[in-house]
């Protein structure tokens, strides 16, 4: 029992003092409690202990000073570096793209299933080209990708062309509009496949996200499966209270500056028609 309660005495100890570091409980440079020191205060052994420091000093957290001991490293990632603009998806798609790598695991093309026609809104018979990326900043991985694309568009592309280009940027330049996009956004646990990916413990907690884009003709363009690793990746959006007392809510700030640039061009238009001018009887 005792061995298989010590991964995740780890694993708790592990997030108990990355959260510590995280929040500014434990400053830059400051220097860890000793391994028997820890092990007394938290109840568990020296070997849960070294598991649990070993996996901070693998994130960049700590690093260890032969004989000085365990310090809390200024040069480890200790916020998200990867934050997602929620309310502008389709230009931070391409910007993201861009400011990281990927490594492209897979690339084929497959008969769709029943339920991604219908969400993708196909031609009977019509395949998709599936592709499996792992995106990394400063080259540690944060998103385990499964993309599919119908394949009258994949064919306009290469796989090298997939592996060193965002995919929304192949799209826009093989003539393709992306006008909108809806996404669902939950969580979930890490498989085998994406922890190893990922470089997590098979379960591990998981961001998740479906995101389905369209053209202009309202059919889809492409169908992407993402999951984040949490400590690397997250969703920002600004928000701001709007409507009359009782009953006010909050609402995006950039829709309402979408809104009064809308009313503001309208009024423009308006003030620009000619006066009509009347007739009078002879």
């Amino acid at each position: 029992m005792s061995s298989t309660m010590e991964p995740l005495k780890a694993r708790r100890l592990y997030l108990l003092l990355r959260e510590q570091i995280l929040r500014g409980e434990v400053a830059v440079d400051a220097r860890l409690p000793s391994e028997p020191a820890l092990a007394q205060e938290h109840g568990v052994s020296r070997v849960t202990v070294r598991r649990a420091l070993d996996k901070l000093a693998s994130d960049g957290m700590i690093e260890r000073r032969p004989g000085s001991g365990t310090f809390v490293s200024g040069s480890g990632k200790t916020s998200m570096p990867v934050v997602a603009d929620f309310s502008n998806v389709l230009t931070h798609l391409v910007e993201m793209g861009r400011k990281t790598g990927v490594k492209l695991i897979s690339f084929a093309y497959v008969n769709a299933t029943p339920a991604m026609a219908e969400e993708l809104r196909l031609d009977p018979g019509e395949r998709l080209q599936r592709s499996v990326r792992v995106r990394l900043i400063d080259s540690q991985p944060f998103s385990y990708l499964v993309t599919h694309v119908p394949e009258r568009i994949g064919m306009s592309y290469s796989e090298a062309d997939l592996a060193s280009t965002p995919l929304l940027e192949l799209l826009e330049r093989s003539g393709l509009v992306a006008e909108r996009a809806t996404q669902v956004i939950g969580a979930t646990l890490a498989g085998p496949e994406a922890a190893g990916a990922l470089d997590l413990d098979i379960g591990a907690a998981l961001l998740s996200m479906t995101r389905v884009v369209f053209e202009p003709s309202g059919r889809g363009i492409e169908h992407l499966q993402a999951l984040y690793r949490p400590d690397r990746y997250s969703f920002h959006m600004d928000l701001e209270r709007t409507g009359a007392d009782g009953a006010r809510r909050w609402t995006p700030a950039d829709a309402i500056r979408a809104s009064e640039q809308n009313n503001e061009n309208k009024k423009n238009a308006r003030a620009k028609r000619p006066t009509p001018q009347r007739r009078t009887k002879p």
